[in-house]
């Protein structure tokens, strides 16, 4: 630890923290384009093409009326299983909520996913505080638990991909497996701690961050996965097709081990799902032009179409929050 950190007023630290905090995203987000900009330029000078015009040929011959019809209704369901998710979460370990409750707030978080997907779980904590008075602290608990499945929903279905088609992925890829028995093995730690079957006398546990983590038993970390499978199943059939909309090509099979590695770039801080977009032009280097515009289009009309229909609901919610 920095011996001179005490020296510095308590106030100068937390705005230093911040300013940082605020900066980050931005900082990922000019990272992430200047590189796809330097590939794109590349790409450009290599076919005696101006940057623009190569862009843009990666846009004229999609069929956008297909590509429409592909992506709006993923939303759609994504944004009700999705709730369905937060739903189920909550009922167990905080209070007694409708469905019908809870989607309008999930779909009104959508709103600040446009600059961070995990603050949107900050909102929803805030309301059901604000609105049912649930303590802040065991909603955040609650979020926190729905992050931790999320991440092993993700790593485990895309062992999964890496696993049924070991020889279609880079070099690279065959980790994941290996990171899917270490997370495994974690969690066998993680949920024997927490359940009071070792180290009894830590009071790590008690603290109220860890609510759910106490009360959760074996069976809900599975249930979480189970429910959010539909996701991602859907999400790698629409990708699937939506990719050969801008002339790319995967299996199905392919997919499955490539997009949940895709939405870990999504849940990065930074505007406009930098992260996702580049990990399209890392995985595609061929095409890096078909691949920054696959991603820049699909990432964010999911991010804006939800923000939309958060809108609807925005009325609604800040009627309850604030009533």
């Amino acid at each position: 630890m920095n011996e001179t950190a005490p020296s510095l007023p308590a106030t100068a630290v937390r705005k230093k923290a911040k300013a940082w905090q605020r900066l980050l995203p931005f900082l990922i987000t000019v990272a992430c384009f200047v590189y796809i900009y330097t590939r794109l330029r590349s790409a450009a000078a290599a076919q005696g093409s101006t940057l623009l015009s190569y862009l843009l040929k990666s846009f004229e011959n999609v069929d956008w009326l297909r590509w429409l019809a592909l992506l709006i209704p993923y939303c759609c369901f994504y944004l009700l299983i999705d709730s369905a998710v937060v739903w189920k979460v909550i009922n167990w370990f905080n209070a007694k909520i409708r469905y019908a409750d809870i989607l309008p707030i999930r779909a009104s978080a959508y709103i600040i996913s446009l600059v961070n997907e995990q603050v949107s779980k900050g909102g929803i904590a805030y309301y059901l505080n604000r609105r049912d008075g649930v303590p802040g602290w065991e909603i955040t608990s609650s979020m926190l638990f729905l992050m931790f499945c999320e991440y092993y929903s993700l790593i485990l279905w895309a062992a999964i991909g890496v696993t049924l088609h070991w020889s279609g992925f880079q070099h690279v890829f065959h980790m994941i497996p290996w990171i899917a028995l270490g997370s495994v093995v974690f969690f066998i730690v993680f949920h024997l701690f927490f359940s009071g079957k070792i180290a009894s006398r830590s009071k790590l546990r008690e603290r109220p961050v860890f609510r759910a983590f106490r009360l959760a038993k074996a069976w809900q970390y599975g249930a979480v996965i189970l429910l959010r499978a539909p996701l991602v199943l859907s999400g790698v059939i629409v990708y699937t097709l939506a990719l050969r909309l801008f002339g790319g090509a995967v299996s199905y099979g392919e997919m499955l081990g490539y997009l949940p590695v895709i939405f870990f770039g999504a849940a990065m801080p930074g505007p406009m799902h930098s992260v996702a977009i580049l990990f399209w032009v890392l995985l595609f280097p061929g095409k890096p032009g078909q691949m920054t515009a696959f991603g820049l289009v699909m990432h964010n009309f999911f991010l804006f179409f939800n923000a939309a229909v958060g809108l609807l609901f925005l009325r609604r919610a800040t009627r309850e929050i604030f009533g």
